[in-house]
């Protein structure tokens, strides 16, 4: 084929780009500010709404202020979730309603029911509804669910997840009836891991202990069984003041195993098994010391999804089914029973 002249191309229409999308943060605390650079990547125009710290955020950010929800919605594309759990429900709904796509911190819904039906309320509208479950977008975890992927490690058998960090600083997330507690907020991330690896759940069994000092020092653990028969343990330690975040995995299959533990900060290692099968010409994991905040990476994908650019890596059924999952695991925790999902 001949190709085309210079001269010619230059000569051709320039499809227009596309324009900026408005985007509307409803609340601005802490994980508000690890989306807004996201969205200032993709040329958003950013608008805000919350009950306090608006003004610092739209200084920081560059974003308009609105004084109520409803104006917001008025005036924007997107809307992203920012606001404290129990607010997301309704804020969702709303948001939906007013024909916008809609970002949403998780979890979703503080009930299996309320999830569910958000899920389907975007289907029906026509919007995409989609969880910041952002651990998909940590490069570790995504590179070790490509791992599985092409048979890395075999089939996988046993999958073990542990997430450790201090009481968040607000005391709601204390209280389950506001937060979910340890598993809700902190360790969704890692049974949504383990579903996005192993699929879907059959039974769930958990158990809780709780510091007899103070209830903002706690441990969780969850046990999932597979439909596959893998079988997922996750760990979750909300500490005392000070307490150092780490987060780990350990995932074996009957050809080998893969681990990473942030707390070393070595990458990815396979053990020896699996590192045999590597130098086969299956290739080995890419270096991620360099790859973008997750963060912007997941609100990247977002934006390219709300224009139809992709496929989002996570969607509203993914969230509401971490919901139920977590609220089976507190089910059993408040049963000592294990929970059939």
């Amino acid at each position: 084929m001949t190709p085309t002249p210079t001269t010619e191309r230059s000569n051709m229409p320039h499809a227009d780009p596309a324009p900026s999308l408005r985007v509307g943060i409803v609340g601005t605390g802490g994980i508000s500010r690890s989306h807004a650079p996201g969205w200032l990547e993709t040329g958003a125009q950013l608008h805000c709404f919350s009950l306090s710290g608006a003004p610092e955020f739209a200084e920081q950010f560059g974003a308009r202020i609105h004084d109520s929800l409803d104006s917001l919605l008025a005036a924007v594309d997107v809307v992203d979730i920012c606001s404290p759990t129990p607010v997301h429900a309704e804020q969702v709904r709303a948001a939906l309603d007013a024909g916008k796509d809609v970002v949403c911190e998780k979890p979703m819904a503080l009930s299996t029911e309320d999830a569910q039906e958000l899920a389907t309320r975007a289907e029906r509208a026509g919007r995409l509804l989609l969880p910041a479950h952002v651990v998909r977008c940590f490069p570790q975890y995504a590179t070790a669910k490509a791992a599985i992927d092409r048979g890395a490690i075999g089939q996988i058998a046993v999958l073990r997840f542990e997430r450790t960090g201090s009481f968040p600083t607000q005391p709601w997330f204390g209280d389950e009836s506001q937060s979910g507690g340890i598993v809700m907020d902190q360790m969704i991330h890692d049974m949504d891991q383990a579903v996005w690896m192993a699929g879907p759940v059959e039974r769930v069994y958990a158990q809780q202990s709780t510091s007899s000092a103070t209830d903002t020092v706690r441990t969780a653990h969850v046990v999932l069984t597979h439909t596959s028969g893998v079988i997922s343990h996750c760990r979750g330690l909300w500490g005392p003041p000070g307490t150092a975040f780490r987060y780990t995995f350990d995932l074996a299959g009957d050809a080998g195993k893969l681990q990473y533990d942030s707390a070393a900060d070595t990458g990815i290692v396979f053990d020896a098994v699996a590192a045999s099968r590597q130098s086969s010409g299956d290739g080995f994991l890419p270096d991620v010391t360099t790859i973008r905040s997750p963060y912007t990476e997941e609100i990247l994908e977002f934006a390219a999804a709300i224009r139809g650019e992709t496929t989002a890596r996570v969607s509203a059924a993914d969230g509401a089914y971490a919901v139920q999952i977590s609220r089976a695991a507190l089910e059993s925790i408040a049963t000592g029973r294990s929970i059939a999902c």
